[in-house]
């Protein structure tokens, strides 16, 4: 038989293909980090289960043939002793990348045990992930399927709503939006209101929210608001891998809720980050783009994934591994046998 030459490959050629084992391999670090801080779950401890998720993904990055550098991470170096913007992980050996994390995407989510609270990490080539300082982003999002550019930040809530509506040839009382409970948010909750849209509040947690839109089986067609912008750019990379659109803008201010009080240092570190127009709508291309890697285990339970299930010497997890390069989504249950390991 013919050995196959990768040459005559009909697939898209890639100057950013990182190695497919690299993708399965980013899941067992978000399992790390939900095992870690799934024993804080309910003890009313943010900081204690935020900690043991940064422990745990640091050591399992540390542990990726990778030359990585966070990009969007736990914060600025003096206020983070660990997976801080800048730090260099893994093994040394391997691709350069970039790496956007959350060791716990919700930790008061985690310390009350809500739903929707994740582990969450993506990789990208060097470059691939816009620096986006730690302040507020407006951002709006739905799923794959539809025509280009069919959101627009700059509309009304009405307008996308008509249009999406249009889209998916539905009722607007039959969309769903997620939005987070902020008192920020009152008039944009009053507007979708107004057109009879059904309307799903969340605590915290958007970039599970951003990310349910583009599931079917969640039931939610659009996320609408403002959020933190490092969140958006996770968020970006999972819709990067499996599809949908995505807009988002900076906001420089204390409150993210307008132009009113202006922060200037949050506008200086963002220059410092090279970010010039402070008022530049991002697509999901500028937020994300490569061969994006993005993983994501539950840490408690919510729309997409089940929460970390512990038992007597061991644990079950549920993560969800996704790629853009080949647009593969894939499911993970996995059995973690602590008798066999150094306990998590």
């Amino acid at each position: 038989m013919k050995a196959l030459n990768m040459k005559d490959s009909k697939a898209p050629a890639s100057p950013y293909s990182l190695g497919r084992n690299l993708a399965l391999e980013t899941v067992r670090v978000t399992e790390a980090a939900a095992l870690a801080c799934s024993r804080w779950m309910g003890l009313g401890d943010e900081n204690a289960a935020d900690q043991a998720a940064v422990d745990a993904m640091r050591t399992a990055l540390n542990g990726l043939d990778i030359q990585g550098t966070v990009v969007i991470g736990e914060g600025e170096r003096d206020k983070s002793p660990m997976l801080y913007i800048g730090e260099k992980v893994g093994s040394g050996n391997g691709p350069e990348v970039d790496i956007a994390l959350d060791p716990l995407e919700g930790t008061t989510i985690c310390a009350t045990g809500a739903p929707n609270a994740l582990a969450v990490v993506a990789i990208t080539h060097k470059g691939g992930f816009l620096r986006a300082p730690d302040v507020y982003m407006n951002k709006i999002a739905i799923g794959g399927g539809y025509p280009d550019d069919l959101i627009d930040i700059t509309a009304t809530p009405q307008k996308n709503l008509k249009e999406l509506a249009k889209a998916k040839k539905c009722a607007l009382s039959d969309l769903l939006v997620v939005i987070l409970n902020r008192p920020r948010h009152a008039e944009m909750i009053a507007k979708v209101r107004e057109t009879r849209a059904r309307i799903q509040l969340i605590g915290d947690g958007d970039v599970a929210g951003i990310i349910a839109a583009t599931r079917p089986e969640t039931g939610v067609d659009i996320y609408m608001g403002i959020g933190g912008a490092p969140e958006g750019v996770l968020a970006a990379a999972a819709l990067a891998c499996c599809g949908g659109q995505m807009q988002g803008q900076l906001m420089f201010t204390t409150s993210g809720a307008g132009d009113k009080e202006i922060d200037a240092a949050q506008k200086d570190n963002a220059k410092r980050m090279g970010i010039t127009d402070l008022k530049k709508i991002y697509t999901l291309e500028e937020l994300a783009n490569g061969d994006v890697m993005f993983a994501a285990t539950g840490v408690t339970t919510g729309w997409m994934l089940t929460g970390v299930k512990r038992y007597a010497g061991g644990a079950e997890t549920h993560s969800i591994s996704m790629r853009a390069r080949t647009g593969t989504t894939r499911f993970v249950n996995a059995q973690h046998n602590f008798e066999r390991k150094e306990e998590v």
